[in-house]
């Protein structure tokens, strides 16, 4: 097996720079297509960025928190979806890691393997002599259609007459495939449909849910690995915070961009970067992002920090970083709203990007998981003494 020394964190974020003018070319094709360009699958994979959540002795980096965090921000400076499909590809390839190590032994044999997965579980698992039948289907499925593999969320009869949920690692080559991706926001992530039909999943490549939440696993060979030592939803909730922090630097950047011989039409401003109000709107959006930058940072840092110390995590520690992600999430949409505002009727044309920012950043905000309201009341009510109303924590 193949030990890689991983990059610093400087050379990751630099090399993911370097795709912006990639990623911003292609974000029309993207979006009209519905899916990653092959050139930027290419270019993602060749500068390392699918390798950052893998295991090191499959050639991996086992990049931390925050290099992750850094690097899929950059993609999502030159596209949301990019940066949003590569945080899907991120997050389950770390779930992979949690399975037992002959099951990482045949998934990571396939070299920068992309993998997908779907936290909801949206099929039924029937215990079989030697694993599980699968019946059901996964929607909001990003980047299935590019990736070899999904982790998926399932049920299963526990005897008792109730169900409980467990994760099962399924080759796409082994799900039907509904091309139903038809959204008004990070439409490039492909998020399609997938439908398992009395799919075979062997013993080993299920996992009890409720361990994985609290970070357990049966990998050995990760048991030491800092990395893994951080329960899931902190990671994935910390993960999906980058392309938020993507978004929010992209609308300064196309703005800003746009900005210079831009009249405010009807008054008699020839020029908006002349006008008090574009300097209270630029000022109030960086604060924004500013603070989008603060709260992904903050979630980052403490899994490093509790991940390197083997520290174990609070309930209160645990909301916090779903706190955090309501918070990016709102702050960057926030700042995004501002600046397309400010960007006059032009910028309703399909070709100017900030229309297709805000379309992104509005995306991320539905999402339950991501979805600012949602996580902040989940904070309070465990600050004020109550239990969780979720086991997503």
């Amino acid at each position: 097996m193949e030990i890689t020394q991983a990059p610093p964190r400087e050379e990751l974020v630099r090399r993911a720079s370097e795709l912006v003018p990639l990623l911003r070319e292609k974000a029309l094709w993207m979006e009209e297509n519905r899916r990653i360009h092959d050139d930027v699958i290419e270019a993602v994979t060749d500068a390392g960025i699918l390798k950052m959540r893998v295991p090191v002795r499959y050639g991996g980096y086992e990049s931390d928190m925050g290099t992750v965090l850094e690097v899929l921000a950059e993609l999502g400076r030159g596209d949301g979806s990019t940066s949003w499909t590569a945080a899907v590809w991120s997050i389950s390839t770390w779930m992979t890691g949690l399975f037992p190590d002959e099951v990482q032994d045949e998934i990571f044999s396939t070299p920068d393997v992309r993998i997908s997965g779907i936290l909801s579980p949206g099929a039924m698992a029937i215990p079989v002599d030697g694993g599980f039948v699968v019946n059901g289907k996964w929607a909001f499925n990003t980047g299935a259609q590019q990736s070899t593999w999904n982790t998926n969320a399932a049920v299963t009869p526990t005897g008792d007459g109730s169900f409980a949920p467990v994760m099962v690692a399924i080759p796409i080559a082994d799900l039907q495939i509904v091309d139903d991706w038809h959204t008004s926001g990070l439409r490039g992530s492909g998020s399609i449909t997938t439908i398992a039909k009395d799919v075979f999943v062997p013993a080993e490549r299920v996992l009890q849910m409720g361990p994985v939440l609290q970070g357990q696993h049966q990998s050995r060979l990760n048991a030491d690995a800092a990395i893994f030592k951080a329960p899931f939803m902190p990671t994935a909730c910390a993960t999906v915070s980058a392309p938020a922090l993507g978004l929010a630097m992209a609308a300064k950047d196309a703005f800003l961009e746009r900005l210079p011989g831009r009249k405010i039409t009807y008054t008699s401003y020839e020029n908006q970067a002349e006008a008090p109000i574009t300097h209270l709107e630029v000022a109030e959006a960086i604060t924004n992002i500013d603070e989008v930058g603060f709260h992904a940072r903050r979630a980052a840092d403490m899994i490093d920090a509790k991940g390197q110390a083997g520290e174990s995590w609070s309930l209160e520690e645990r909301a916090r970083v779903r706190l955090d992600l309501g918070a990016a999430c709102q702050r960057a949409k926030e700042a995004v709203d501002i600046l397309n505002s400010a960007s006059g009727g032009s910028s309703i044309h399909y070709d100017v990007p900030i229309q297709r920012i805000q379309r992104d950043v509005l995306a991320l905000n539905l999402h339950a998981i991501l979805h600012p309201n949602t996580n902040l009341e989940l904070y309070g009510r465990i600050v004020c003494g109550l239990p969780s109303n979720t086991p997503y924590i």
